[in-house]
């Protein structure tokens, strides 16, 4: 069976015949970087699925990592921030009741504990 498509020829399906076809397929591309969001926030923000299933859980399952997405950004621009979100959601769930500021938590310098500082750790093997 032949098509008559060309190479990177793409089609789209509409029940709405007044839009003209470069309109429906904008409509397409806007619905696909809606969907890489939702994607992104379900990866990143840990919803796997959801624990209500009426409107009101719906939304509100949905407003709060969409709120944690954008504080996590206007933090990271307001700060000059360089690392990713992914990396600064992580740092901040780690110590979500440190008492440690933010920008200090997120600073490029890696915190390493002086290993000279504990005297009471027991020894597991006798070397």
């Amino acid at each position: 069976m032949e098509s008559s498509s060309y190479p990177g020829e793409l089609h789209f399906l509409t029940n709405n015949f007044s839009l003209a076809a470069l309109s429906v397929a904008e409509l397409y591309r806007l619905r696909w970087q809606v969907e890489l969001f939702f994607r992104w926030l379900k990866q990143h923000l840990r919803i796997k699925s959801f624990y209500g299933v009426s409107p009101n859980a719906v939304k509100t399952q949905i407003w709060i990592p969409i709120s944690v997405y954008v504080l996590v950004a206007i933090l990271k621009k307001k700060l000059a921030i360089e690392r990713d979100l992914y990396t600064i959601l992580q740092v901040l769930s780690l110590t979500l009741f440190g008492k440690v500021p933010v920008p200090q938590l997120l600073s490029s310098e890696i915190y390493t504990p002086d290993m000279t500082d504990i005297h009471n750790q027991l020894e597991l093997f006798d070397l």
